[in-house]
């Protein structure tokens, strides 16, 4: 099961008028972050940045007039997320911006059936709140203290963390094939959801006193001769 866990930042909240800048995504692999991850700045074709959106990344026109415009790296999106389930934190927000910019470049929206929003997920198992990334974070005791301002592939990275937490993926993935969850999305290796399981070289110290055994073959002594357990108390058990 193939996952990306996605952001965006913008030039401000209207998608029919304002513009993609920056795209972070990171990858999950059986609900394991597999390390393969896609970041980009963009160009918003003349678009200016608005203030209070500044604020908000830090992201300025300056910073983004040499960089590519979304045409120009839609294919590498594209080709990123091909398969897999998108999961972003008030997803309705990200994906109307990038079904406004799909549309300006005649491409199809993206497949509703694809979305997750993993506010919505956080809504329904924590319906007192707050469920804010930085609240999640705080929630689920995740390290958001680089996260000054918002940026496109570090919530990526925090969301990606605390979606496992959210969908219980930490425990869930335990019990899957190894091998099944060593293989990305596109074919390629990924050494991130690797799990070898050993056996210890020296076995762990019993947990029961000699005491506690003595007192367990008196208990099963005083049981009678057909006690189901006598068979392996005999036994040293």
């Amino acid at each position: 099961m193939r996952e990306i866990i996605f952001d965006t930042e913008t030039t401000g909240l209207d998608s029919s008028a304002d513009r993609i800048i920056e795209i972070g995504a990171v990858e999950l692999e059986n609900r394991f972050i597999t390390g393969r991850n896609f970041h980009v700045f963009i160009n918003p074709d003349g678009r200016e940045v608005h203030p209070e959106a500044l604020a908000v990344h830090g992201i300025s026109n300056e910073q983004l007039a040499d960089k590519p415009k979304f045409v120009e790296v839609v294919q590498d999106w594209l080709d990123f997320t091909a398969g897999a389930t998108l999961i972003a934190h008030n997803a309705g927000f990200d994906v109307g911006f990038f079904n406004a910019e799909f549309a300006r470049i005649g491409f199809p929206p993206i497949d509703p059936d694809r979305i997750v929003d993993s506010l919505g997920l956080a809504r329904r198992r924590h319906p007192m709140g707050p469920n804010s990334l930085d609240a999640l974070c705080k929630r689920y005791g995740i390290d958001n203290s680089i996260r000054e301002k918002h940026g496109a592939l570090l919530d990526s990275e925090l969301l990606a963390e605390v979606y496992i937490e959210l969908v219980g993926g930490k425990q869930a993935a335990l019990g899957l094939d190894t091998g099944e969850a060593n293989r990305s999305g596109n074919g390629g290796p990924s050494d991130a959801g690797s799990i070898t399981l050993r056996p210890r070289p020296v076995p762990l110290p019993s947990r029961i006193t000699p005491a506690e055994v003595e007192a367990h073959r008196a208990l099963v002594d005083g049981l009678g001769e057909n006690a189901i357990w006598r068979a392996d108390t005999k036994k040293g058990g």
